[in-house]
């Protein structure tokens, strides 16, 4: 049965996800795994590095430049240790993004509008990254100077399981987490990734029972039947639709948020159920976890 196509983020990370992402973060896990093993002090580094690798295979030479020199501009800026001066800073550098001159010179690097659309997402979302370190650089004490080292920035920036679309986690979270060396449990963490991975083929067959059986998109897409449609029946599509974007967000966030704990670090909550939410502020707060205490840090 032919799937509603109208869903372009489903679509879009669904055909990146089975081409090369899934790929990259098995790669990441393995890595991680072993320098859990053999070199726990390292893991920051390995992990970085990793990042880096999956990044330029990925993206190309010139989206790594990219976004290293953004990384590299915001660390800049952030050596002023004024907040106002780092958010100009990142409001700046997003701004490239709608530059028509840069637009089309970043669409020649690639052969596909979807490669090009993949750095975009990915230069976004590493600006929200950028950003909470620099604001964390402006804030730290001189103590805590060896913890946000341009290094340090560039293992959380390149850290791949939230690289090209989140889930948003902050700086200080971050860095406690990955520098505490935890006792590591070859069977604790299998038990880990088997349920994790259960869950999340269960959440990705419901959400492609939805797109492929319900339409919900494609209705949406034409004034027609949603003019002769009952209130009932709108009420009922509008639900739908908030359903399939809850479970959507259960698959896009919970397979970063697996990785993350098998990294060692907790993850931010994934997205409550949004039938058992009665007002837009909890909708708020608890469907994008991480992206909430971004703002509120």
């Amino acid at each position: 049965m032919p799937q509603d196509p109208m869903d372009f983020e489903w679509s879009y990370w669904i055909e990146w996800g089975r081409g090369h992402i899934l790929w990259l973060l098995a790669g990441h896990l393995l890595v991680s795994q072993v320098s859990r093993v053999l070199v726990e002090k390292y893991k920051p580094w390995c992990l970085m590095v990793y990042g880096m690798a999956a990044c330029w295979l990925l993206l190309g030479i010139k989206g790594f430049a990219v976004i290293l020199l953004h990384a590299a501009v915001s660390f800049a800026v952030a050596q002023f240790q004024l907040s106002l001066l780092t958010w100009l800073c990142s409001l700046v550098l997003l701004s490239t993004l709608h530059i028509p001159a840069v637009e089309e010179t970043k669409r020649k690097w690639y052969d596909t509008e979807n490669e090009y659309y993949l750095l975009l997402f990915t230069v976004s979302v590493r600006c929200l990254f950028c950003t909470s370190f620099s604001l964390e650089y402006c804030w730290h004490r001189p103590t805590q100077k060896s913890s946000h080292s341009f290094p340090w920035m560039l293992a959380y920036v390149f850290y791949y399981p939230t690289f090209h679309n989140g889930p948003l986690m902050n700086f200080d979270e971050f860095s406690k987490q990955m520098r505490q060396q935890e006792a590591f449990s070859v069977k604790s963490n299998l038990r880990i990734l088997i349920v994790g991975i259960i869950r999340i083929f269960f959440w990705w067959f419901l959400a492609e029972l939805m797109i492929h059986l319900m339409y919900i998109h494609a209705l949406y897409s034409s004034a027609l039947p949603l003019e002769s449609a009952s209130y009932w029946a709108l009420g009922g599509l509008a639900l739908a639709q908030v359903l399939f974007f809850y479970v959507k967000y259960l698959v896009l966030y919970g397979v970063p948020a697996l990785l993350l704990q098998m990294d060692g670090l907790k993850p931010p909550a994934l997205p409550c159920c949004v039938s058992l939410m009665h007002s837009f502020t909890k909708m708020w707060r608890s469907f994008d976890v991480g992206l909430h205490r971004f703002l509120v840090r």
